[in-house]
């Protein structure tokens, strides 16, 4: 078990591990964690104070309550139904931006989905490396249905993560899936029991957090980028992995795995 440290932001919560682990807690369950505009300017504050934090070694995102994230917190738009297009792009814009600042995290993230995760907050989870869901939680992008094309760069994420056939019948149909179909998807890695299921992610990202963070760090870059071809793979491999065979990790990884023991890196 690890030592836990809470920093409460209005409608986040930052909760650190001590072995690198951090989970980014979404914290407005009475709007099912609506991304309000207190909660994106605390994401904001929370992306910027992990960037460059070499401590860090895996960030979970998660939702309080019965949701992950109901989307955008879109009540202004119904009071404001006068708002140009200048307007609302510029405001927009931003919005979009803070929430994919997540990956500009170069550690691995898990969106753990205890719950509902839809439009935006589905896009979200998107932009991070894994997702895993809690049985019955419901995933979805039902932008059309509301009457508005979609946003947070789900046209995107959504096609990279499921392929662009299954991306259109998501998007044009709205529909929202769960369990088995959405790992059948790839829209989740696996889907867990409620009643475990936060213990199974932490598990999940403290395996993670223990392996040695400079393989973790650049593999997580190079699985996010992609590839053009085979050849652009080769030659970032031939480059990443001599980085990490310089490494005082990689003799202890090899040391450890002589001994039969579990290694103990240290980031050198």
């Amino acid at each position: 078990m690890t030592n836990l440290a809470t920093e409460r932001l209005p409608h986040l919560r930052i909760e650190r591990h001590d072995d690198g682990v951090v989970e980014l807690v979404l914290d407005n369950p009475e709007q099912r964690n609506a991304m309000s505009g207190e909660m994106t300017a605390s994401w904001g504050t929370a992306v910027d104070s992990l960037v460059g934090d070499r401590s860090v070694r895996v960030v979970v995102v998660r939702g309080e309550g019965s949701a992950f994230c109901s989307g955008g917190d879109l009540s202004w738009l119904a009071s404001e139904p006068d708002a140009t297009v200048d307007r609302l792009r510029a405001r927009m814009l931003p919005f979009y931006r803070t929430w994919l600042s997540v990956r500009r995290l170069e550690v691995p993230t898990i969106a753990a989905l205890n719950g509902p995760a839809i439009g935006a907050g589905l896009a979200v989870a998107l932009a991070c490396d894994i997702r895993y869901a809690a049985r019955g939680a419901r995933l979805g992008v039902p932008f059309v249905g509301l009457g508005m094309h979609p946003g947070m760069a789900t046209t995107y994420l959504l096609p990279d993560v499921v392929g662009p056939a299954h991306a259109r019948d998501l998007v044009l149909t709205g529909r929202l899936v769960r369990d088995e179909e959405a790992v059948a998807l790839g829209l989740a890695s696996r889907v867990v029991e409620p009643e475990v299921f936060l213990d199974e992610v932490r598990a999940a990202a403290h395996g993670i957090a223990a392996t040695a963070p400079q393989p973790s760090r650049l593999a997580t870059l190079a699985l996010r980028a992609g590839h053009r071809d085979i050849e652009a793979a080769l030659q970032w491999e031939a480059l990443a992995q001599p980085v990490t065979l310089a490494t005082e990790d990689l003799q202890e990884g090899l040391s450890a795995a002589r001994e039969r023991r579990a290694p103990v890196f240290r980031d050198r």
